[in-house]
């Protein structure tokens, strides 16, 4: 992309409030060379990574951005062997912080994605560093009493040396003696010694070392020779101490210069990632988005809006290289032509550059390898070019450089000639970009264009429409209308006489009458197409509304379903299991009876037992779940055949054929049992343990269907709790273990909550951590009690 497109299109402007939106000098640097590109895996990462950084603004707006400065020739400084100033490794301790937090920010326990995180990976974390600069840099830049027990001593005993030489001096200063020798009864320095100020007539009164004198010579600055010795010492440890100052923070540059390499890979990084949520704050301000992007020149911006206009902004919707490859927008002056045509150049750079763009969901933009514009006035006085000549320069310059991917903006193409050769002009420069595949839009007043857009293919015309009742544009886009002058209608409301408009219309040549009447008849199909697709569209949105609801209504049932599923599923697991103690504690009675006195007695009572469970099988039969009804009955049996009778649990062996009722004896054990031939089902392997009832049989079902594995990440600790009872009842009803318990990583909460319930269940027999084939901490793999 060449300047003088940025310019023309006041990309420069877009760049200005991007880099307000920085918060360092380095991220500044970034907004202000940023420039579109033309490849298309930069362009995509460039608004993937402006939307993600969007979001995390929007969910957390304090990132922590501040902090950052530029410590490049710091580093640098340090890497040769430089002393570092103390205010210099503020900064240095300032940016390795922000550089921490940052990535602590973004990474968070280690397990974030995304283009952001990946960049964070990069940022070091130095604490060695930050923790010695502040133990040994103060807030105001002054190098700490405590950067070291040398400076510590050295600064003492300089604060007591200098409190002894004060004392010895505000004695001379008040003693009535020496008063009247000096100019002012005070203390102060004269190049770093402590002096006081004598009248120049008595010096030779205050034995001492003259240091100065005022510009009127009738004061000297005298040393008195009592405390000479003194500030002596104080000089010496003064000069003692700057030497421990440079030692320390030589020390403390030599830090830095060890890790100088990491340090500024890690100050690129902090300055890309200001650069990028610079990006994510201007989409927010902008209510931009990220556009789908294309090579193929085709273009799609759905309620599109300069982003540099303020105030109320009439959104466009403009398409390119879909149908057409060519638009031709007419209208009348101020309509908003150029605006289109500056709005579709400046968001196409914006969407190049990694940009979101001002426009709605659903926009698509294209890569051009180059973007040519020919907008606004270009006349130029010092080249003794008019408006036409500089315009005409300008396209002949496109015309040499355009390509198949190219997209070119013409504003007024022909204007500032004579109207028929500028037709002429204007249509054959149009034939030559379309020829050559570019990407054209062009504005005009011609209505020779208009016909030419009817008469070829892959041409389309626009308009911007203007409200004829209050003489204003509305600054809409219609794509496929034709723009009219309006002239005549202008001039009829502003009051021009009827004779004149109607001599006006005849002077008119029969082929401009023929095309006015042809975009009339056009207006007014489109209008009736423009309401038909309003109605059709508000049909539709009733339609989808209608489906929405009865969606919601639909699984709202199944839901209610599910619930009255499970709660029956949960009684029917009640009743099988109270019948299955129950027919257990009846046939074990029996069987001790029936050994200890095999009697007529015993038989009644085994009969009335017997028909006691009959009746609360038949009870609960009712309430049992489709699962779990008894396979079919026998048709037919054979003498001494072996057969199974599911509501004793019993099997027998036939002692005789069915009846005309189709009833027919078994011998059970010493019991002899007048049973219904349906009652009976062949006798199979799966039946010898004794005590196996129907609620056995659904368990074996249920194992078979049951899942090993339960997956309720996303869930509170109560509600995982709640979901793990169940599914640990289930499993240990079914007989299956293994399970696997999907919790996920997170923050460990959910998964500390769940062990801490697994060590006290009764039916774990214990559990463990996934391996990394099986998810690792987001899976617990539990054994289950046989």
């Amino acid at each position: 992309m060449n300047e003088r497109t940025l310019a023309k299109l006041e990309f420069d402007k877009i760049l200005g409030q991007l880099a307000d939106r920085c918060v360092s000098a380095m991220g500044r640097e970034r907004a202000e060379q940023l420039r579109p590109s033309t490849r298309l895996w930069q362009v995509q990462e460039g608004l993937a990574e402006t939307t993600e950084a969007k979001e995390i603004l929007r969910l957390q707006p304090n990132v922590p951005l501040s902090g950052i400065f530029d410590i490049r020739s710091s580093v640098r400084q340090a890497a040769i062997g430089g002393i570092v100033e103390p205010t210099a490794l503020l900064q240095i301790a300032s940016t390795l912080r922000t550089s921490r937090q940052l990535r602590t920010f973004l990474l968070g326990d280690g397990e974030k994605e995304g283009l952001l995180a990946a960049l964070a990976e990069s940022l070091g974390v130095y604490r060695e560093i930050e923790k010695a600069v502040e133990q040994c840099i103060g807030p105001d830049g002054e190098v700490l009493d405590d950067a070291s027990p040398e400076l510590y001593r050295l600064r003492r005993l300089m604060r007591t040396i200098q409190s002894r030489v004060r004392e010895k001096l505000d004695a001379i200063v008040r003693n009535s003696d020496t008063q009247k020798y000096l100019q002012d009864a005070l203390v102060t320095q004269r190049g770093d010694r402590y002096v006081v100020p004598v009248r120049s007539e008595y010096r030779q009164h205050i034995p001492g070392i003259i240091h100065d004198q005022s510009a009127s010579g009738a004061t000297v600055f005298i040393e008195p020779m009592a405390v000479v010795e003194l500030n002596n010492e104080w000089k010496r440890h003064e000069a003692a101490e700057r030497t421990e100052v440079m030692r320390i923070l030589q020390q403390l540059s030599a830090q830095v210069a060890q890790q100088g390499d990491d340090i500024l890979v890690s100050l690129d990084v902090l300055s890309r990632l200001d650069f990028i949520f610079a990006k994510g704050k201007l989409s927010a301000a902008y209510d931009g988005g990220e556009p789908a992007i294309n090579r193929q020149g085709r273009m799609y911006i759905r309620l599109g809006r300069h982003p540099l206009i303020k105030g109320k902004v009439v959104p466009i919707t403009v398409e390119l290289g879909g149908d057409f490859d060519t638009m031709v927008i007419t209208g009348p002056n101020t309509g908003g032509k150029t605006v289109t045509l500056k709005t579709v150049g400046l968001l196409t750079l914006m969407a190049q550059a990694g940009l979101h763009v001002p426009a709605e969901h659903g926009t698509e933009m294209a890569i051009f390898e180059r973007v040519f514009v020919d907008i606004g006035d270009e006349q130029s006085i010092e080249q003794s070019l008019s408006t036409f000549s500089s315009h005409m320069t300008n396209i002949v310059t496109i015309l040499q450089e355009v390509a198949p991917s190219s997209l070119v903006l013409l504003d007024e193409l022909g204007a500032g000639t004579d109207p028929v050769e500028g037709a002429g002009l204007a249509q054959a420069i149009m034939e030559y970009l379309q020829q050559r595949g570019a990407k054209t839009i062009a504005t005009t007043h011609y209505s020779e264009l208009k016909a030419f857009a009817y008469a070829h293919e892959r041409v389309e015309n626009a308009s911007v429409e203007f409200d004829v009742e209050t003489l204003s544009p509305t600054y809409r886009l219609l794509i496929g209308r034709p723009g009219r002058s309006n002239a005549f209608e202008i001039a009829q409301r502003l009051g021009l006489g009827r004779p004149i408009i109607e001599r006006a219309r005849a002077l008119q040549s029969q082929e401009d009458r023929d095309i006015a009447t042809m975009i009339e008849q056009l207006d007014t199909t489109q209008a009736q197409a423009e309401q038909e697709r309003e109605s059709a569209e508000r049909l539709h949105e009733e339609a989808e509304q209608l489906r929405r609801t009865l969606e919601a209504r639909e699984k709202a049932l199944r839901e209610k379903e599910s619930a009255l599923l499970a709660k029956a599923r949960e009684e029917a697991y009640s009743l099988v299991r109270a019948a299955k103690e129950e027919a257990e504690t009846i046939v074990r009675s029996l069987k001790e009876a029936l050994a200890q006195a095999p009697s007529r007695d015993v038989l009644a009572k085994a009969e009335n037992e017997r028909n006691r469970l009959r009746r609360r099988q038949s009870e609960i039969g009712g309430e049992r779940l489709q699962s779990t009804v008894p396979e079919a009955g026998l048709s037919s049996v054979r003498i001494g055949q072996t057969v199974f009778v599911p509501r004793l649990n019993q099997k027998g062996t036939v002692q005789t054929l069915p009846n005309a009722q189709g009833e027919l004896q078994i011998q059970a054990g010493i019991l002899k049992l007048t049973v219904r031939l349906q009652e009976l089902q062949a006798a199979k392997e799966d039946k010898k343990r004794t005590g196996q009832t129907e609620y056995a049989a659904m368990a074996s079902n249920k194992a078979r269907d049951m899942s090993r594995e339960l997956d309720f990440r996303g869930t509170t600790v109560d509600e995982g709790l709640e979901l793990v009872a169940k599914y640990l009842d289930d499993a240990y009803l079914a007989g299956i273990s293994p399970v696997y318990l999907i919790h996920g990583k997170g923050t460990g909460v959910l998964r500390t909550a769940i062990r801490n319930y697994l060590q006290k269940h009764a039916y774990v027999k214990h559990f463990r951590n996934g391996d990394a084939s099986e998810g690792g901490l987001g899976v617990t793999v539990v054994e289950i009690k046989n």
